[in-house]
């Protein structure tokens, strides 16, 4: 019987967004292809990769922009899937029902069936990010889905912020966090926090990986994005891999469209989690405040 090989390929795809939703799927579905061809085996789209970063502004017109789940582009990337025997994570704008929508990632295994669903969870209201407006919290928890190359969770952009997300997560057995991402810099703040701000993007995401033993993937967009005029946002790309003691595997650059194709080997998950245990010497008896929102 052959035995399967512990190595898996990641495809992360940084692409640019336009107005035009349609161009950006085939877009997407296109340097999913370049994926395969490089060998990838889990494909993974930044956030809200059909549009451009609609949340810059509150505008009722945008939420025409959601479409059901199962729906047009789950049914392109589950044909996808199939076709290529590649497990795919697609990150959508989800009309669930009338005034009901979520930022959605759809975990598709490489038979081309819809394991199931992650709704974002942490929703951000910020200059230019005004997510409240449209998307109501997720509701399914933090999941992790056994696909045929691996066992993954996946959390959502503002989500990376939380080691709570990340560890409920890796509880459930996740050997790979995937982060689907559109953060970027106010243009004027560029100049004085622009460095620090990436900076703290990359470590708080490097730790879950230390702190979980496992690989984390994060997948952001890049260009500057004026879609209500402005200043806009610039994001900044940079997406990334990160190894099971949070060291950077691979990291594509910041102004260009990129795939990156990156092999990581899941028997480092058990080792690293034997070799530093924190799962094993969690106190789960004294945690009972993490489910305050603060203690006196």
């Amino acid at each position: 019987m052959k035995v399967r090989s512990s190595t898996v390929r990641l495809g992360l795809l940084q692409t640019a967004c336009s107005a035009d939703a349609p161009a950006n799927l085939k877009k997407t579905l296109a340097c999913a292809a370049r994926a395969v061809k490089q060998g990838a085996q889990i494909i993974c789209t930044q956030e809200l990769f059909r549009s451009q970063y609609f949340c810059q502004s509150e505008d009722h017109e945008n939420f025409k922009l959601a479409e059901p789940i199962p729906g047009p582009s789950t049914a392109a990337f589950q044909k996808f899937a199939r076709k290529h025997a590649v497990v795919v994570v697609a990150s959508l704008f989800e009309r669930r029902a009338p005034g009901v929508y979520h930022n959605t990632a759809a975990v598709i295994d490489a038979d081309g069936s819809l394991l199931g669903l992650y709704r974002k969870m942490h929703i951000p209201d910020d200059p230019l990010f005004y997510e409240k407006f449209y998307f109501t919290p997720g509701d399914l928890g933090f999941r992790a889905w056994s696909t045929r190359f691996g066992k993954i969770g996946v959390l959502i952009c503002w989500d990376q912020w939380y080691p709570e997300g990340a560890r409920l997560t890796a509880l459930q057995g996740a050997e790979i966090l995937v982060y689907p991402t559109a953060i970027g810099w106010h243009p004027r703040e560029k100049a004085a926090h622009g460095t620090s701000q990436h900076a703290a993007w990359e470590l708080i995401q490097r730790s879950h990986a230390v702190a979980n033993g496992c690989y984390v993937a994060s997948i952001n967009r890049v260009g500057h994005e004026r879609p209500v005029g402005g200043d806009g946002l610039e994001f900044w790309g940079q997406s990334f891999v990160a190894g099971t003691s949070g060291q950077i595997l691979a990291k594509a650059g910041g102004q260009r469209e990129e795939v990156l194709v990156v092999p990581v080997d899941l028997s480092a998950v058990d080792a690293t989690r034997t070799h530093w245990p924190f799962l094993r010497d969690r106190r789960i008896d004294a945690y009972g405040g993490l489910t305050q929102r603060l203690l006196d």
